[in-house]
């Protein structure tokens, strides 16, 4: 069921654990966390070097933020943005984007790829949703192009890496990166030590491990393609190690149980989203770790579409330029703590970042032109080998 999240653009509540500080909103979320221990523990020199430390990091972002193209912003009305972002990537983009488009109002509808697709197609005669922000992954090619105007922000061509619009439909913003979700106090019950993909086959793990539909989850074919890109894209080997992989699944309904789950005890291990996964040990999780397979990983780019005839079309570019510009990534990127990679080769990723670097992960190479040619193939193997296997 689709979730509501709306904008509190007056009187926003403090942080928990904090006093209300006159910095933008922009910094808040990070005080949750280790600026919220250091206030707790009434070291006033530390708490001193940690505000001059989070105004300094945030400073470059705030100003052009505020300053924006010189003028003041004009937009006003209603915004309604579909999501399959975690809560924390929600909020941090209410509250940075309200610091530059304070009257617009908006509401968030939330659900996964799939459900939000389906539910703009039925709306396709009378558009509720304005634009939708993640799930749009590069392997789509033009299947979603009945929903979406062929329109571009002009930010996505400053991505890094070549990771801009494969379709002309969707704006670039960010990564997500395969990984395992381990429960490692239910792993040390089992003897187990999970770090590759030939580890999640022992026979101790039946029926606990917990996967998506990669039929409408993008985070499921996330995984799926990166299982074909460490064993050969539609290759012998990649479908004897599926088939052995089935054995041990559980198939969910939501991608966000695949770290959810794990997390309170269901399941041993979910594969899924690193963003996902980390945003539970940012909040205090102790009983998981984010584990990248030691096989190598990869990344599905996802972005940003503008809903074909939606009903609020400026503040939805708005919005979108925004999730794609540098600064409004560097924004972002300080208010989730960097629980999520973005694509803008001008953003800044905070200090401290909850994510592993880059530098310190085994990566695989991923041919997304293969995969999105054959993607309905390999979803059509995929449920005829699960039928088999599983009955």
């Amino acid at each position: 069921e689709a979730k509501m999240y709306k904008t509190q653009l007056q009187n926003p509540k403090p942080s928990k654990g904090l006093a209300p500080h006159p910095t933008a909103q922009i910094l808040r979320p990070l005080q949750d966390h280790a600026a919220a221990r250091l206030f707790q523990s009434g070291n006033h020199i530390q708490q001193q070097t940690v505000w001059q430390q989070l105004i300094s990091q945030n400073l470059p972002a705030i100003l052009r933020i505020g300053a924006g193209s010189g003028d003041e912003p004009t937009l006003s009305g209603a915004l309604v943005p579909y999501c399959t972002m975690t809560e924390n990537d929600i909020s941090a983009l209410l509250d940075c984007f309200a610091e530059v488009y304070p009257d617009i109002n908006v509401e968030v509808v939330n659900g996964s790829a799939g459900e939000l697709v389906t539910r703009l197609q039925g709306e396709a005669s009378n558009p509720v949703g304005d634009l939708v922000w993640g799930g749009m992954g590069d392997s789509d090619g033009m299947k979603n192009a009945d929903v979406f105007e062929a329109w571009v922000s002009a930010h996505d061509a400053e991505n890094a890496n070549g990771w801009t619009s494969p379709n002309g439909l969707y704006s670039m913003d960010h990564l997500s990166t395969v990984c395992f979700c381990v429960n490692t106090e239910l792993e040390a019950e089992l003897g187990l030590n999970i770090q590759s993909y030939e580890d999640l086959l022992d026979p101790k793990l039946e029926g606990k491990i917990i996967f998506s539909d990669p039929n409408s989850s993008s985070a499921a074919w996330n995984n799926v393609s990166n299982i074909m890109s460490v064993y050969g894209n539609d290759s012998e080997e990649a479908w004897t190690y599926i088939e052995g992989l089935m054995k041990n699944l559980v198939i969910a309904g939501s991608s966000s149980a695949c770290f959810k789950s794990v997390q309170q005890g269901e399941y041993v291990v979910g594969l899924t989203y690193e963003d996902g996964a980390i945003t539970l040990v940012k909040d205090g999780a102790t009983n998981i770790e984010v584990r990248y397979p030691s096989n190598g990983t990869s990344a599905t780019v996802f972005g940003c579409g503008l809903v074909k005839n939606g009903p609020n079309p400026e503040n939805a570019k708005a919005m979108i330029d925004f999730i794609c510009s540098a600064e409004g990534q560097t924004a972002l990127a300080a208010a989730q703590e960097g629980t999520l990679r973005y694509t803008n080769a001008g953003y800044t990723a905070p200090e401290g970042a909850w994510l592993k670097p880059s530098s310190e992960i085994t990566w695989v190479d991923r041919d997304v032109e293969y995969l999105t040619a054959n993607k309905d193939a390999i979803l059509e193997h995929w449920n005829n080998l699960l039928a088999e296997v599983q009955g």
